[in-house]
């Protein structure tokens, strides 16, 4: 068997009942959260309204964008990019699959770029800082919960890359895997 050292900044907190420890991550980073989800899932099955119970409990000002798709669009990264510009977010949390992570990702570093997002992610210019982010998994399948990568689709140009920077790992990860029960 080989050796190896294993390094990621991402903090992973895993196990049932996880999702209390919002309460010692968020206030770290701030009081205006912008809160990201795809479709209505996480309302159906309470996640949505546990969330934003915590975030209240915390003195938390929440926006939110919804109905990021598959394949995440380069338009609703312009709408959460366009959010924390006007409304100086300061912490995003992406609660979902690796969908929600990898827009959530997109939406952190464009808010800190003068530019578009896309150059970002055709790599034209570099990720030299993002807005934190955390997130609560509900799918486990594409690791986007622990690591920098992100896939962004631009319907205008009918292109999809998938791009990444140092800057672009979540602060911590909430694995509850009761959340998980409904896929």
């Amino acid at each position: 068997m080989d050796n190896f050292t294993f390094s990621n900044p991402t903090k992973l907190i895993f196990g049932k009942g996880q999702l209390e420890e919002l309460k010692n991550e968020v206030p770290q980073y701030g009081k205006k959260v912008l809160l990201v989800y795809g479709g209505g899932s996480i309302k159906r099955n309470g996640l949505y309204d546990s969330v934003i119970s915590h975030l209240k409990e915390m003195d938390t000002q929440v926006f939110e964008l919804s109905g990021v798709e598959p394949n995440p669009r380069l338009s609703t990264v312009h709408k959460g990019v366009q959010i924390c510009k006007e409304k100086g977010i300061e912490f995003l949390l992406a609660v979902g699959g690796g969908s929600v992570i990898d827009c959530t990702k997109a939406i952190a570093a464009g808010a800190k770029y003068d530019g578009d997002a896309w150059d970002l992610v055709t790599r034209k210019a570099v990720a030299s800082e993002a807005l934190p982010f955390g997130t609560v998994l509900t799918l486990a399948a594409t690791g986007s919960e622990m690591n920098a990568g992100s896939v962004i689709t631009n319907w205008e140009t009918n292109e999809k890359y998938g791009w990444g920077s140092p800057v672009t790992f979540p602060r911590f990860s909430i694995l509850d895997p009761v959340n998980t029960f409904s896929v």
